[in-house]
């Protein structure tokens, strides 16, 4: 049996990523284990910093809360990478009030005592989106890692930082990954005209 792979794309506007934390809560919470919280944050995570869910599922509370800077060695690679946390500390110590430094962020409710798997991850994600009237090809894990991208770039147009961070071998392969080629082939066409 083959698999279908989606090329998901990011989420561009702030209010899609309002709307997507809103109906992790939701669904989250009309869930058998009322996981709400749990749900919004995992997706908090990726979406600030880029990570890859592997490395987002296996993450414990002592990894972010009360540290401006965490050091990951991301699975896939086998590379340290530094995430500064200042700017979302806040949602981290929140989320981590009343949990032990060797409590997994994202538990899972089925396998006790260990955490979600990046299978589990995906369902909680097209679970969301499906409230949303969205398909398994518009939102999967990628999304929150293509959101960070995308949305880093917009602010900075530093593709080549960027490249660093997700481990690309050029830029044009991140450019492509978080959509900015299409963008920005359709405002450079959006006026012209013969």
């Amino acid at each position: 049996m083959t698999k279908t792979t989606y090329n998901v794309e990011p989420l561009r506007k702030a209010e899609d990523i309002v709307e997507m934390k809103t109906a992790l809560l939701e669904v989250g919470n009309r869930s058998k284990g009322h996981t709400g919280d749990r749900d919004r944050f995992l997706f908090t995570i990726g979406i600030n910093t880029g990570l890859r869910i592997s490395d987002i599922v296996t993450l414990k509370v002592g990894d972010l809360r009360g540290k401006s800077y965490a050091t990951i060695i991301e699975q896939k690679t086998s590379k340290a990478r530094r995430l500064p946390l200042t700017a979302i500390s806040a949602v981290i110590n929140e989320y981590c009030d009343g949990m032990n430094d060797d409590d997994w962020l994202f538990p899972s409710n089925r396998t006790g005592g260990t955490h979600i798997s990046t299978t589990q991850a995906y369902r909680i994600l097209t679970r969301a989106g499906k409230w949303l009237g969205l398909g398994r090809e518009d939102i999967g894990t990628h999304t929150m890692r293509k959101t960070f991208g995308y949305h880093y770039y917009k602010r900075t147009k530093d593709a080549a930082t960027l490249t660093e961070i997700f481990g690309h071998a050029a830029p044009s392969i991140t450019k492509r990954y978080i959509g900015i080629n299409d963008d920005e082939i359709a405002d450079s066409l959006k006026d012209f005209r013969l």
